[in-house]
């Protein structure tokens, strides 16, 4: 059964896609039919949604604006026929996330675990990718939530949550820098430095406070998975760098530590918990988005964090360390992305 009208489903289809014999595959519906309702949409909104180019159909201004709200009006028809047929939205659903790398190490399996305890019937589908993508997902309706670093705001994204999460020095608690308060980002040039590959927000804020600076580094290791830059790290002697959340779980059993790194461009980026703007979310997912914010401060009490102001690295209240975690200086938690 469904409820989005069979105009809206074709488009849909279309626009994912980007073309009509595609669509007319997945739907097992003639091309003529899709092409007839396409018309009609277009008709009644009285402007072109697509553009016909030799590469496929691609959506107009009209055609961006009326999917954004063809995907709010499906999740929210899935979510009906769910309630109609009696699933009991806290005991028989499915929330779906997204996440960039390092959330999905720790942070998140934590989290989940942590609310399965009280709604057991929940389950979870998890998605990892950039973060880019991750945002790109809520905005196709892939998913219901995406917890990644952002740099700016996004359109056709709600920001459930943000947290700015100032970018860290991560090395061996025996390394020569552990001790310190704060580091440079000059004092990293004697020590073997893995960096995240050039698509992340944490390499792009690199890159632009080194050229700022007018440093010039060469990277022993570039990564787009962060468990082998902290690895290497770990193992070498060396020096990655990482943003609060995401490490926090793994200083003491990896006898690692975090520095703040001096330089207020470093703490431009946020954390976020990002759903599509203006959907009415369903109640598994708000319930898990209320238990998500609690967890993230949780961790952050666990550290003793404030921010300190830009020009100046964040500076961490005493605080016992998570199982014996060491952790120097102050500021947010690790994060990899």
């Amino acid at each position: 059964m469904h409820l989005l009208p069979t105009s809206l489903r074709y488009f849909l289809e279309v626009a994912r896609t980007g073309s009509i014999s595609e669509a007319s595959e997945r739907l097992h519906v003639a091309t003529s039919a899709i092409s007839r309702q396409i018309a009609k949409l277009e008709q009644d909104v009285g402007a072109p949604l697509f553009e016909r180019q030799p590469r496929g159909m691609v959506l107009s201004e009209a055609g961006e604006i009326l999917t954004a709200y063809a995907r709010r009006s499906a999740l929210e028809a899935e979510q009906v026929l769910a309630d109609v047929h009696g699933v009991e939205a806290l005991h028989r659903s499915t929330v779906k996330l997204a996440s960039s790398e390092g959330f999905a190490r720790d942070f998140l399996p934590a989290a989940i675990t942590a609310f399965r305890e009280k709604y057991p019937g929940v389950r979870f589908r998890l998605n990892v990718t950039g973060p880019s993508a991750a945002t790109r997902q809520v905005i196709d309706g892939t998913v219901d939530l995406a917890v990644t670093y952002s740099l700016g705001p996004e359109w056709g994204i709600k920001v459930e949550y943000s947290q700015q999460q100032p970018i860290y020095a991560l090395m061996p608690d025996d390394h020569p820098l552990a001790a310190r308060e704060y580091v440079e980002l000059a004092d990293l040039l004697e020590y073997p430095l893995a960096l995240m590959d050039e698509g992340t927000t944490i390499r792009q804020l690199f890159d632009v406070c080194v050229a700022l600076e007018g440093l010039s580094f060469e990277p022993a290791l570039v990564s787009n998975y962060s468990g082998a830059l902290q690895s290497f790290a770990q193992l070498r002697g060396g020096v990655t760098l990482v943003g609060p959340l995401t490490v926090r779980r793994r200083l003491g059993a990896d006898r690692l530590a975090i520095v703040p790194i001096h330089n207020p461009e470093l703490s431009r980026r946020s954390m976020q918990i990002q759903s599509m703007a203006r959907r009415a979310l369903p109640a598994a997912v708000r319930a898990f988005l209320a238990h998500l914010i609690e967890q993230i401060g949780d961790d952050i009490q666990q550290v003793g964090l404030t921010t300190g102001d830009a020009g100046r690295p964040p500076i961490r209240a005493p605080a016992v360390p998570a199982h014996g975690a060491r952790v120097q200086g102050g500021g947010d938690q690790p994060g990899d992305r």
